[in-house]
């Protein structure tokens, strides 16, 4: 009876004792560095905070997390990229809602993955909040303005977008149909560049990320006339929402997330989850983003996948109702 006891007792302290063992061997180790495509330009909204969060999950996770800007064709180059990915915690992306709920719709001949399923939601990372903006030497104060001189001459106008498929095409091409207005489009290789043909003159508006408008409004260069949101964003209060204006139902709203390729390891998937959710949490980076014109969006797995699934369907009426095209 003795050595029954002592053996059951051995048995359970063996277990205790190897348990650790075993949940270390469980946990995921990644290789050094963690690539992350971004198929967006250096320098945009979403490539600021998708590099707030890697440069904090480099040093909480140890390793080094390198973003890694693939352009081309709105978003599908890189989108394709990530496809192909091996699933072993390597390789993640950071997409947005333009090319995961619209680009299938905009441009369904060219995209290849179902965006729905072929990834792996980590974590959303920032909400990027949109302006209509003007060159401050324009004549241009308000929507009504835009809105009745594209009525007025309607080959006038033009706006600048990061190129087909971005979130700037979209923003404007939303406009065009809800306003009954023509405007035309001026697709440059990047949001960036595009925001600096606004601050030259160079094109009359376009649909410009808060992150990337400061610098132009410290300095005096662009002018903000109308929020895309349905309510006023709290950092500017007197900039009334286009639906204020008159431009009826219209709201755009554009995100960013991290994403795994399917058939990653649960281990991998569940570290790279809570080491995610912790940073996008974290006070301090949450400043970092409203400091550079950024909303935190720290979104669950399960939050995200709601939303992309409401958003999928969403554009996809919106595109084919605006007869939105891709060219």
């Amino acid at each position: 009876m003795l050595k029954r006891a002592f053996l059951k007792f051995g048995a359970a302290t063996f277990g205790a004792a190897l348990w650790p063992t075993l949940a270390i061997a469980q946990k995921h180790v990644f290789g050094n560095p963690v690539t992350v495509v971004l198929p967006l330009q250096a320098g945009s909204a979403s490539d600021v905070a998708v590099r707030y969060v890697t440069a904090a999950l480099s040093t909480a996770m140890d390793t080094n997390f390198v973003v890694e800007n693939v352009l081309g064709a709105g978003g599908i180059v890189g989108l394709d990229r990530m496809a192909r990915a091996k699933p072993d915690g390597q390789t993640l992306a950071a997409l947005n809602n333009s090319i995961l709920t619209i680009l299938p719709h905009l441009q369904p001949q060219n995209v290849k993955v179902n965006t729905l399923t072929e990834f792996e939601p980590i974590a959303g990372l920032a909400n990027i909040p949109t302006f209509f903006a003007v060159p401050s030497s324009s004549a241009i104060n308000n929507i009504q303005d835009l809105v009745q001189l594209a009525r007025k001459e309607p080959d006038r106008i033009h706006y600048a977008s990061g190129g087909i498929g971005s979130p700037q095409h979209l923003a404007a091409e939303m406009f065009s149909a809800y306003a009954k207005v023509k405007l035309t489009h001026v697709p440059y290789r990047g949001a960036s560049q595009a925001t600096l043909a606004v601050a030259s003159g160079e094109v009359q508006v376009m649909p410009m990320a808060l992150s990337l408008a400061k610098p132009f409004l410290a300095d005096k260069r662009v002018r903000l006339i109308g929020y895309c949101g349905t309510e006023r964003h709290p950092q500017y209060p007197d900039i009334p929402t286009l639906i204020e204006q008159g431009v009826k139902d219209y709201d755009y709203s554009s995100w960013i997330a991290l994403f795994a390729p399917k058939g990653i390891s649960v281990a991998a998937l569940a570290e790279l989850r809570k080491q995610t959710q912790s940073v996008v949490n974290d006070p301090a980076i949450q400043q970092k983003m409203s400091n550079a014109g950024l909303d935190p969006w720290p979104k669950s797995p399960e939050q995200l996948s709601k939303i992309m699934q409401h958003d999928f369907v969403k554009w996809q009426t919106i595109i084919k109702d605006a007869n939105i095209k891709g060219g």
